[in-house]
């Protein structure tokens, strides 16, 4: 006879304050929510950064619909192609066999033969042992001159270990070959948007004796693979360190992890650090702190007490956005986080701003999918998820920073939140696009 289990039902952190969140703690009730904005890029996207390559997903039918509508809106259907696994391929285990011949298969049939065909296989293929290591060296064997690599379509590596995101940022560049003749290059790794040329690492770089180098500058096959000429590796987003760390490694590069942030003292010593290695005198160097903070104060005058929304897709510094906004008196109302990956930020901020009415709210709680809709208040949102909760039409629609950096991204973010701020967007439409500004090589 079976027995009822009682399920005991976990706090739902909901808008709790700054003193009532605990960061040692994960906002995570079991089931989630995903809300309807859909402009960070998935690892279709960034998998389409590379020149003159094609995809190929290797999954369940139900696992396909979604990188199947990313590549027909991104316009990249002739580049993408999908081996479907079947109950029957499950049973008579025959996964490898499968996996192989879908793909030859595929490739036989282009008209124009790629560079490099990035497989992404998924967790069945974990769950069955499959031997990917031979499925490999079949195909490299096969097909001699098209680089082959090996990315995931893996749901259950989200909680543990490296995850799909900074997988995905990794096998983006395995594909490189390593050289001994090394040039005066410098490579930026990890990022979907090119750094903005008025950027302080961009004009730094520019300044030096240096050749830059970037995958989103790469139109052909050749030009992505120069970037194992580099010497020295830079990567400023999170999700792209430790894909910095094993490329440097594989092609003998040295590594540098210039974290995004938006305070001063950080991006100055980010900056120092660099012109150390590429021999710039950084006392000449204009940061243009001062032409940065008149345009926060500006935008200051603009927005007066409009309170104001942030979510963690918008930067990947949230925290340190949210401490140069109340330092400089705009009045943050709402964090829609699900992690508080800044912590040392964080204490600083619950710390000296004890007294303010500032919520944290967890974007993937199920309660989310009714908290917050239809209020009164206007709010000024930075980023999609910050404008869907708070159902507002003023957001600065942007996400991963943008490609902004420094001192610069400061200025750009003053004059984003005064244009948010006088001209309404329709965000229903705007957010429900797929990969925010995504280009592909075709």
């Amino acid at each position: 006879m079976l027995k009822a289990v009682r399920v005991e039902q976990r706090e739902i952190a909901i808008g709790k304050t700054l003193n009532e969140v605990d960061v040692t703690k994960p906002f995570d009730t079991g089931l989630e929510y995903g809300c309807p904005a859909r402009g960070t890029w998935n690892i279709a996207h960034i998998g389409f950064l590379v020149p003159e390559c094609h995809e190929v997903f290797v999954c369940a039918a139900n696992c396909l619909r979604g990188v199947v509508l990313t590549a027909a809106e991104m316009g990249t259907i002739g580049q993408f192609s999908t081996v479907t696994i079947k109950e029957n391929n499950v049973l008579d285990g025959n996964m490898e066999e499968l996996l192989i011949d879908g793909i030859t298969s595929i490739i036989e049939k282009l008209k124009t033969k790629p560079k490099a065909v990035l497989v992404y296989t998924s967790c069945i293929h974990h769950f069955m042992a499959v031997d990917l290591g031979l499925c490999y060296k079949t195909l490299r064997k096969r097909f001699p001159k098209i680089k082959f690599t090996d990315c995931y379509m893996n749901p259950i590596m989200r909680k543990s270990g490296i995850t799909p995101d900074e997988l995905m940022r990794r096998q983006l560049y395995t594909l490189i070959d390593k050289t001994d003749k090394k040039d005066n290059g410098i490579n930026i790794l990890g990022n979907n948007y090119p750094t903005d040329e008025t950027s302080d690492l961009i004009r730094l770089i520019r300044k030096s004796k240096f050749k830059l180098r970037d995958i989103t500058y790469c139109k052909k096959f050749s030009e992505y693979n120069d970037m194992g000429k580099s010497k020295i590796n830079i990567a400023y987003l999170p999700v792209a360190k430790k894909g910095l760390d094993f490329i440097s490694r594989k092609l003998d590069q040295e590594a540098l992890y210039l974290p995004l942030s938006y305070d001063s003292e950080v991006i100055k010593k980010n900056m120092t650090l660099l012109a150390e290695k590429i021999g710039v005198d950084i006392s000449k160097f204009d940061f243009k702190e001062e032409e940065a903070m008149a345009a926060l104060r500006d935008a200051k005058k603009v927005i007066g007490n409009t309170a104001i929304a942030i979510d963690y897709t918008f930067t990947t510094a949230p925290f340190s956005l949210v401490k140069l906004l109340l330092d400089n008196g705009f009045n943050v109302k709402k964090i829609f986080t699900d992690s508080i990956g800044e912590v040392d930020i964080f204490n600083e901020i619950k710390e000296k701003y004890a007294g303010r009415d500032i919520k944290v709210y967890p974007t993937v709680n199920v309660s989310m999918r009714v908290n917050e809709r239809g209020q009164k208040e206007k709010y000024l949102a930075l980023g999609q998820k910050a404008a869907y909760f708070t159902d507002t039409n003023y957001f600065v629609n942007e996400v991963e920073g943008g490609g902004h950096y420094g001192f610069d991204s400061i200025r750009i973010l003053a004059k984003n939140m005064i244009d948010a701020y006088k001209k309404e967007k329709d965000a229903s439409n705007l957010i429900q696009k797929k990969g925010l500004g995504c280009g592909c090589q075709l």
